[in-house]
């Protein structure tokens, strides 16, 4: 017969419940929900910006660039006179140095002395032919007599009354006659070559007047030359390097001038970012160094290579170390002028293109 044994109160106690409280229960339920639900959101959400993305192009591999002129002297000479400072702001047409004209006013007046010269030599020739004209004119009459003594003498020596030897003489005469007109037309037409065949030209159009004319202009041209002026609105930089009593040697580049009539934006852009540029596309420009200052600007153009393309020494890929490296690929960028005169070239900058498509309008999923 089985005894039935009481267990101690402290001890069913101290037993473990198998199952658990509702509260409990509701508990890791709501856990269970959060993870899978949480996650699920920010995929969704992440797909959601992801595919909506992808519009605006951004780099921060952009420059901001303005043409540079080298200006320099078309002649040489001693420097007389510098009328601008180190980063002075010029207009087109300004003077930024002048060389010593004296040298060149001589040239001038000798080019006067030789076109003088010139022109004398020719009214020269043109009174030369005349003469040679007018002697023409005179053999021609004298041979007109001769022939008329020789058919005087012909008629008479046919009647008898002139000997053969008075016929010789007129027949002489004649030839001589002729001859006489032929050799003084050779010296017309040397005459007329001598005014390079043209008589009748003005003496200026004779080619010995012309080269003197021309000389003349340069001698002028160069005198001109002595006062260098800004080609274009810009900036003057480098001027430390001119000085009065410098010599200067002909083409020589003597200051820069920074033309910031025409600014725009050099943006490197990965090869892959360029899927959906065109150019024309709206951009937006901020610089480094105006936080707060955004210029509106479009793409200009997209460059024709890569940067690789255009380097001194381009990289060979056919040695067998190739390595693929994402390219960037220049982008010219106009910007508003309007906005643009407090920029310098070389400064820092962000580019953003907005392409107009995000990546769900593209199709790419």
């Amino acid at each position: 017969m089985n005894a039935r044994v009481e267990v101690p109160a402290d001890v069913k106690a101290s037993v473990p419940e198998t199952s658990f409280p509702p509260k409990r229960r509701k508990r890791r339920m709501s856990r269970l929900a959060l993870m899978v639900c949480v996650p699920l959101v920010l995929a969704v959400a992440g797909a959601y910006f992801w595919l909506t993305g992808g519009r605006y192009i951004e780099t921060d591999n952009a420059y901001v660039k303005q043409r540079m002129a080298a200006i320099s002297s078309d002649v040489a000479g001693k420097i007389v006179e510098v009328d601008v400072r180190e980063n002075q702001k010029v207009k087109a047409g300004d003077v930024l140095f002048r060389i010593d004209p004296q040298p060149f006013r001589i040239a001038v007046d000798q080019a006067n002395a030789a076109l003088a010269t010139a022109r004398l030599q020719v009214k020269q020739l043109h009174a030369a032919y005349a003469t040679a004209e007018a002697k023409v004119k005179a053999d021609q009459a004298t041979a007109e007599i001769r022939h008329r003594e020789l058919t005087r003498s012909v008629e008479l020596a046919g009647k008898g009354f002139a000997a053969a030897s008075a016929l010789d003489e007129s027949r002489l005469a004649a030839q001589q006659a002729d001859a006489q007109v032929d050799l003084s037309q050779k010296g017309v037409d040397a005459a007329a070559a001598a005014l390079d065949g043209n008589p009748a030209a003005p003496i200026d159009a004779h080619p010995t007047v012309q080269a003197a004319l021309a000389s003349k202009e340069q001698a002028m041209l160069d005198m001109a030359r002595t006062t260098v002026k800004a080609p274009k609105d810009g900036i003057a930089s480098q001027v430390a390097k001119v000085n009065v009593g410098q010599y200067v040697s002909e083409g020589t580049e003597m200051l820069a001038l920074v033309e910031t009539s025409d600014t725009w934006i050099e943006a490197n852009f990965k090869e892959t970012q360029l899927t959906e540029m065109r150019p024309g596309q709206p951009v937006v420009v901020t610089v480094d160094t105006y936080p707060g200052l955004k210029l509106d600007g479009k793409v200009a153009s997209i460059g024709a290579g890569t940067g690789s393309e255009f380097s001194l020494i381009p990289a060979q890929n056919a040695t067998g170390n190739w390595v693929k490296v994402v390219q960037r690929i220049p982008i010219r960028v106009s910007v508003d002028q309007k906005g643009a005169d407090i920029l310098r070239a070389g400064m820092s900058s962000d580019v953003t293109v907005d392409t107009g498509k995000t990546r769900l309008e593209r199709g790419i999923f």
